[in-house]
């Protein structure tokens, strides 16, 4: 037995938090009876959404280059989404979030159990930033960002810092509070002009280009799947 919101997220219908919204709401049923929030399920079991049938699909794994000005979101009545770049048959869904005007790696899938795994705080999953400032780093603010810097919500985990050029900051971290990169630099008065993400574990962009998409290898899948053990020791 499995939870209702858990199934359904396996399908590749929704995200997780899709799902439970669709449950509260009482559009889904089990066997003909509506489902309740915290119901189980078989997976032989019959369930409907909007008195559809629910079906599965393949699963599929993707990394898009985000460009600037979509949200990171499946849906979304203002703005445009990163949907509207990722172009396959498979219903799928983006994993983790990237501001509005952020770029770079963003991986969508319509697979909910990995989505949480590469999403939970314990895999310490990396994430490596590429930061254009508006004023020169110091080697004071470098020590201070890989000791932990103190923000309103606490102290950041240690960071991995290298200038490659004075206002360009690659920085590596696995924590996923909202606008951690671009709040750690105002801690120290600085204001952030322009956010790259290069990298998702050892999962790198590349060469490909902002708004272009490609399906993961075989191989970055296993890395990611075994994040808990490669990137810690990818020190």
């Amino acid at each position: 037995m499995q939870r209702i919101q858990k199934i359904i997220c396996n399908s590749g219908h929704c995200s997780r938090r899709k799902a439970e919204e669709l449950i509260k709401q009482g559009k889904v049923k089990v066997n003909g009876k509506v489902a309740s929030l915290g119901s189980s399920a078989e997976e032989t079991d019959t369930i409907t959404i909007d008195g559809k049938p629910l079906r599965k699909e393949r699963r599929v794994y993707i990394l898009l280059n985000k460009p600037r000005g979509c949200v990171t979101a499946a849906t979304d009545l203002r703005s445009k989404t990163v949907m509207s770049y990722v172009r396959v048959k498979e219903r799928v869904f983006p994993v983790g979030r990237l501001d509005f005007n952020t770029t770079g790696a963003l991986i969508l899938t319509n697979d909910g159990d990995f989505a949480n795994k590469i999403m939970h705080p314990r895999y310490e999953l990396k994430k490596t930033y590429v930061a254009e400032i508006d004023k020169p780093i110091t080697y004071g603010m470098v020590r201070e960002m890989e000791r932990g810097v103190m923000l309103t919500d606490g102290v950041t985990a240690p960071a991995r810092v290298r200038a490659i050029e004075p206002v360009l900051i690659e920085i590596t971290l696995h924590e996923g509070r909202n606008h951690i990169v671009k709040r750690m630099f105002e801690h120290f008065g600085y204001r952030v002009k322009n956010l790259v993400r290069m990298k998702i574990g050892k999962v790198s962009l590349g060469s490909l280009r902002p708004g272009r998409f490609r399906h993961l290898t075989e191989r970055e899948l296993e890395m990611l799947n075994g994040s808990e053990k490669t990137d810690r020791n990818d020190a």
